[in-house]
């Protein structure tokens, strides 16, 4: 099929599993209460990907508060009663963060469960979400090495791990989200896909890592407005990023200034395409979606473009954000009907 269409990760969470249009929203329930919610919801959500036409769908990060915390959350060698005051994303918001003590180690499989769940309910592509090494460097302060590539290398191992065991619970796609790549761009180079192949190593599914410009919350826009006519941040770190074993790359396009012939840079990688924003409530119509779709068509061959989301839509309400991926749907469908 082409232009299967996929999302970045994550979705909004239900009113009665937590706290909505929040982006570190707290659980309402608890013990056996909260895991069978969790897991309620990763159906509901999984069925409504389904009927939207996405092709690769994720459990929407039902399964965990925050794309970095909840993985983080057993993992020893982080005391969590330890803050941290730090800028995170370079000072672009600064907050108390939980604090590196010792070596990192997985306690437990974090995700393993959850992925088999999800996988027993679902025949679609079934993709898995993780944080990326170096953007868990920069949501934690480092009271124990010194240097964020040290630490960055020790978290890909743990990573790596994880990773290794959800592909196999049956996951078709290990994605590593790295925001963090659009702001640090020369350690990105220095050392930032060095951690990141770390973190894939050995795995035979798809890998993919998500770049965006962050989630649609009022520090990421107001970020935005200081980029200028174009940002170009990814023509920084593509050459590196097409060198790397990651195999799909995906991208913000959808009401952005990204010059979307920057994916140009990228000859040897899949596309996942951004072309759903998720900083507004506004919901796309399928034609829009079809010409985000017909302007990377401009600069890749169809069979490598797969229509995404910008980022995560776990901010947004429900409503709108089932609208927008029946959106991303139609999109692609309508796209497949004019290129074939």
């Amino acid at each position: 099929m082409l232009f299967p269409p996929t999302i970045a990760g994550s979705l909004p969470k239900p009113g009665w599993l937590a706290e909505t249009e929040k982006l570190w929203p707290k659980w309402k329930l608890e013990g056996a209460a909260l895991d069978q919610a969790k897991r309620d919801a990763a159906l509901i959500w999984v069925k409504l990907q389904e009927d939207a036409g996405i092709e690769t769908v994720t459990d929407g990060e039902q399964f965990r508060t925050h794309f970095v915390h909840g993985f983080l959350e057993t993992v020893e060698g982080i005391d969590w009663n330890l803050k941290t005051k730090m800028g995170i994303r370079n000072n672009r918001y600064v907050v108390d963060v939980p604090t590196v003590t010792a070596k990192p180690k997985r306690s437990r499989p974090v995700h393993r469960d959850e992925a088999a769940f999800c996988r027993a309910h679902t025949q679609k592509r079934l993709k898995w979400t993780l944080p990326g090494p170096m953007t868990i460097c920069d949501t934690l302060a480092d009271g124990h090495y010194g240097r964020r590539a040290d630490m960055a290398m020790a978290f890909a191992e743990i990573l790596n791990e994880e990773a290794l065991e959800l592909e196999a619970a049956g996951c078709d796609v290990i994605q590593f989200d790295e925001p963090a790549f659009n702001v640090f761009m020369e350690d990105v180079k220095d050392w930032g896909i060095a951690a990141l192949d770390r973190a894939a190593r050995g795995l035979k599914c798809a890998t993919a890592v998500h770049i965006c410009y962050g989630y649609g919350i009022e520090a990421n826009i107001q970020w935005k407005q200081t980029l200028g006519s174009e940002w170009r941040q990814y023509e920084e770190i593509f050459p590196a990023i097409n060198a790397s074993a990651i195999g799909q790359v995906s991208l913000e396009c959808a009401n952005s200034r990204v010059p979307v012939s920057l994916i140009g840079l990228l000859p040897d990688k899949q596309l996942l395409v951004g072309a759903i924003d998720v900083a507004t409530d506004r919901i796309e119509t399928p034609e829009q979606v079809a010409s985000v779709i017909a302007e990377a068509l401009k600069h890749a061959d169809a069979e490598r473009i797969q229509p995404c989301t910008n980022c995560g839509l776990a901010p947004l309400s429900r409503a709108v954000a089932e609208g927008k991926l029946a959106a991303l749907g139609a999109g692609a469908a309508l796209a497949r009907k004019r290129h074939g």
